[in-house]
């Protein structure tokens, strides 16, 4: 006698990152024997600090291994909130953070905390492809907001747009500055408009800080330091980036005490608590003067790499790129070379680069539903996880094959 499984009817609304399917096809090419040139995912192979690593094995050795509380150790929480603090000119207290496995589990367990089914959630399109998911997933409605761009491809928020979609019903806006997938980031003049706006609409707001500290020239400004919305954001903060720990699984949540009870509450049901091992390197990280050399020597390896890739994209006539002071990504508009090369479909373009040319990247299609109305074909370049001397080899072949009629 057989019987039928199926999930819950709930997983039809629950999405994906499209993008590891795009690691899985390069995975495929490799397997056949052929170069890759790894543009395609957001992951630091730089590695964390030695003193960091050090920290885990000597929390292992001592025993620290057990169960801690939901919220996190202490230490780790006071660590966090200072930190947060200094870079927004804001005080946080331990009260203020929740330390969660990873700063992706933020999404989802803020949005448990503060949506209701039917809650109205304005979120970047394109943008990280789990905002979507995780409103679809828990019943609220998604309202993807767009970017605008101008003569020179630079990207800022349409508040046209943001106007245009705001009802009564809409409770929470998403923001990413310093941005996935287009390394966009906010003026001053746009993070005190976008400000004005929270306020009018009494809106709450995660702010997904990611890519935050990962920066080449300038300052980040933050949205949070705008008077009114510290009391109405949570951060997503994370250690994957600033401290290449992207496999550690170590971020948290900083913001109201009330949300923070809440998404404490969410881990206690879920996973208990965050590893306290790892929880332990985390204090190292953020309190030991060695990892600040460490940090330097990151952020300066990801703008050499940045640099080679951007000396040869600025160079081919039909792509239309902007060279980020942030983050790790090239968001070139590659609609002028698929027409010169007979493509129509952004992921067909991507396919056959990744054949002819062994250049694996994401496209525009991985980073939630597209608008209505919107145009122009774009492609998303990560140099995290690829040293120069690919990135030179690979962004040459590339260059040469869209050059080839």
């Amino acid at each position: 006698m057989h019987s039928t499984i199926s999930l819950a009817d709930r997983f039809k609304n629950l999405g994906t990152e499209t993008v590891f399917a795009v690691s899985q096809a390069a995975a495929d090419h490799a397997a056949k024997g052929h170069t890759v040139y790894p543009f395609h995912i957001g992951d630091v192979n730089i590695g964390a600090a030695p003193n960091v690593i050090a920290a885990q094995q000597r929390a292992i050795a001592e025993g620290r291994a057990g169960y801690v509380a939901p919220q996190g150790i202490l230490p780790l929480r006071i660590a966090v909130a200072d930190d947060v603090g200094a870079h927004r000119g804001l005080r946080y207290g331990p009260e203020h953070v929740a330390i969660v496995t990873g700063g992706k589990p933020v999404i989802g367990k803020f949005i448990q905390a503060v949506m209701n089914p039917g809650d109205e959630v304005l979120y970047p399109a394109p943008g990280f492809p789990i905002y979507e998911s995780m409103i679809d997933y828990f019943g609220g409605v998604a309202r993807p907001y767009r970017f605008a761009a101008d003569a020179h491809g630079s990207l800022s928020l349409d508040f046209d747009h943001l106007r245009s979609i705001v009802t009564p019903k809409t409770r929470v806006l998403i923001f990413n500055n310093c941005h996935n997938p287009t390394a966009a980031e906010s003026s001053a003049s746009e993070i005190e408009r976008l400000a004005a706006f929270v306020l009018e609409n009494n809106l709450l707001v995660l702010s997904d800080d990611a890519y935050s500290e990962v920066r080449y020239s300038g300052r980040t400004h933050h949205l949070v330091s705008q008077p009114g919305l510290q009391e109405r954001t949570v951060i997503l903060y994370t250690f994957s980036k600033k401290f290449g720990m992207t496999g550690w699984r170590l971020g948290a949540a900083v913001g109201p005490k009330p949300i923070i009870d809440g998404i404490s509450q969410l881990n206690l049901n879920d996973e208990s608590c965050t590893t306290a091992f790892v929880q332990w390197a985390g204090v190292e990280a953020l309190t030991a003067p060695a990892t600040a050399a460490h940090c330097d020597m990151l952020i300066q390896t990801l703008r050499e790499r940045r640099d080679a890739a951007y000396e040869i994209l600025r160079t081919i006539p039909t792509l239309r790129v902007v060279n980020p002071e942030c983050a790790f990504y090239f968001y070139p508009d590659v609609s002028a070379a698929m027409q010169a090369k007979g493509f129509t479909s952004v992921n067909a373009f991507a396919n056959a680069a990744l054949i002819q040319t062994g250049v694996s990247f994401a496209t525009r299609m991985h980073f939630n539903r597209l608008h209505p109305d919107e145009t122009g074909s774009f492609i998303r370049l990560s140099y995290s996880g690829i040293g120069i001397d690919q990135i030179r080899t690979g962004l040459g072949a590339f260059a040469a094959w869209l050059a080839a009629t």
